[in-house]
């Protein structure tokens, strides 16, 4: 078994942290990592004791909800009220930070950005990254190697569509199959 790696790892948990979020126009998640180890983690929600989104719906005001505390904030926020340092650490985001959350990333001292979607990837968060010498790079969640039965299942899935096709299945419904398959795997590997 080939374990997982960091990177996919770290991301993994913003994806998790991002399912606590209670905003409704989009979920993101941000965990903050030190030498291999995670030191705050995220997501975009309401202050503590506030109303959110999901009860009272977004607060917005000029396309921006003004409710919500963007994830990775949140996670320097944490960081803050427990006396740990940013200095030198790493942060994994599910989107592409905004220029808000850029500024307080570069101030905390996080020297590497590694996240999954992009999201309105706005020039100048990119400028300000590039000028204070910040690496940032795309690690997209590969959901396969969170499933340890993924083998087993495509294999499966796959034995399934070639019974199909030699119990004389219509071309045209089993490449429709096939193609179902090859979504929900996201890989080519079922193709007969």
């Amino acid at each position: 078994m080939q374990r997982i790696s960091w990177d996919q790892y770290f991301m993994a948990q913003s994806h998790l942290l991002a399912l606590r979020s209670t905003c409704t126009r989009l979920m993101v998640g941000a965990t903050i990592v030190r030498e291999k180890r995670i030191i705050a983690g995220g997501y975009n929600g309401s202050v503590t004791g506030g109303a959110h989104c999901i009860d009272d719906g977004c607060y917005v005001v000029d396309n921006h909800c003004i409710r919500t505390i963007h994830a990775e904030v949140n996670a320097l926020l944490q960081c803050a009220k427990f006396g740990v340092p940013t200095e030198g650490s790493e942060i994994y985001v599910t989107h592409f930070p905004c220029v808000h959350c850029s500024k307080a990333i570069i101030q905390a001292g996080v020297r590497s950005v590694y996240y999954a979607k992009d999201y309105k990837n706005h020039p100048y968060a990119k400028e300000m990254f590039r000028e204070a010498g910040i690496e940032v790079v795309q690690v997209e969640l590969d959901e396969m190697s969170l499933d340890q039965q993924h083998l087993e299942k495509m294999k499966f899935t796959a034995e399934l569509l070639d019974k199909l096709d030699k119990a004389g299945v219509e071309e045209e419904e089993l490449r429709q199959l096939r193609d179902e398959a090859n979504t929900l795997f996201t890989q080519n590997i079922l193709r007969g």
